[in-house]
């Protein structure tokens, strides 16, 4: 057999291991988002930070002197998907009027942090 043959051979047999699919992990996308509304001193950064533990996001959550919430968050599509919605209505007691949201690249880190 072939070095070409056997080195296929053992990545079929690999595939079949894993369900017949490469396990390819999809790149993470990152979004930096700015929550403007009553966002400050309604508990937004913990709860913004319970959400994102429990779908498995990373990134961060901060106040601005503006009074404005800046987060950024990073996961896969779907978890990121769900954080945007989250941040459109935050915890119960606040108030979201706008929110600005821009993609930016990925970042190295491992969990989601209060700034």
């Amino acid at each position: 057999m072939k070095v070409e043959e056997r080195l296929l051979s053992g990545l079929r047999s690999h595939n079949r291991k894993q369900g017949g699919v490469m396990d390819i992990k999809p790149q993470p996308i990152r979004i930096h988002a700015q929550v403007v509304g009553m966002v400050q001193g309604v508990g937004f950064r913990y709860s913004a930070l319970r959400f994102a533990e429990r779908i498995q996001v990373t990134g961060w959550v901060h106040n601005e002197h503006d009074g404005s919430v800046v987060v950024e968050a990073q996961g896969d599509e779907d978890a990121v998907d769900r954080m945007t919605q989250w941040l459109h209505e935050g915890p119960d007691w606040a108030r979201v009027d706008t929110v600005s949201i821009e993609r930016i690249h990925p970042v190295s880190e491992r969990r989601f942090i209060v700034r």
